[in-house]
């Protein structure tokens, strides 16, 4: 008599945090909940919470004896335009299926009419210093515009710009020509660029993010990511406070 294989099930997402870690044999359904109420679980940089649901494309660590069980990688990506940061709807793309990379998730947003610099990592210790408002560091884009820049145009931007209730922080502007400029921003507002443009009179045609912090995009293809290490990697998080 043959023995019967036991037919393994294809998990089916989007799935509980804590069937997901039994799935993954970190512990059973209830461990898990004991996990993540000692704040052992992060999903995509942040601690999981009970109930949580996760999807394919998430990026879960476990820290196990003070420790992540996931070596931590770092890549940049150079996002075309039209393709999704975060959750894509029916027929769009995000980063995730665009690139191709496993296991990680991105820092920060750029919207689907903009291209360039993204970061993509599974260490989620980066995401609130490289986000949050409360840390000061570089952001860099090349930016074109519909109507020829005006004369106080640079003087306007770099002294901040008012959207809505709030006012911008001053900012560093290099007009390269009528319709071009560079800008180094030091915040992360939503649709910034542009919503500074269109209060002084432009509208941006093209956006691309060139640099965060000191990782370049340089010559990395549209849609091509290469891996941050090295010195490279070294001074990131020496700025971050790693």
């Amino acid at each position: 008599m043959k023995p019967k294989i036991q037919k393994i099930e294809k998990p089916l997402f989007p799935m509980r945090i804590n069937k997901y870690l039994a799935w993954k044999k970190y512990s059973t359904r209830k461990g898990g909940d004991e996990l993540i109420k000692k704040k052992r679980v992060f999903i995509n940089g942040r601690l999981a919470v009970l109930g949580d649901k996760i999807t394919e494309n998430d990026t879960i660590d476990v820290r196990v004896s003070g420790s992540l069980a996931k070596k931590y990688i770092y890549y940049a990506y150079n996002k075309p335009i039209g393709v999704i940061t975060h959750s894509p709807q029916k027929g769009e793309q995000d980063v995730l299926q665009a690139s191709k990379l496993k296991g990680v998730f991105p820092v920060g947003r750029l919207d689907k009419e903009s291209h360039g610099l993204i970061i993509l990592t599974n260490d989620g210790r980066i995401t609130d210093r490289l986000l949050n408002p409360e840390y000061v560091h570089d952001k860099e884009y090349v930016v074109k515009t519909r109507e020829k820049i005006r004369n106080n145009f640079k003087e306007k931007m770099e002294a901040g710009v008012k959207i809505d209730n709030d006012t911008t922080r001053p900012c560093k502007v290099r007009v390269l020509n009528e319709h071009l400029f560079r800008v180094i921003l030091t915040e992360g507002i939503k649709h910034q660029v542009r919503r500074m443009c269109v209060a002084l009179f432009n509208e941006v045609t093209d956006l691309e993010r060139v640099r965060i912090m000191n990782i370049e995009l340089g010559k990395l293809p549209n849609g091509s990511s290469r891996e941050i290490k090295g010195e490279e990697l070294a001074e990131f998080l020496k700025q971050l406070g790693f």
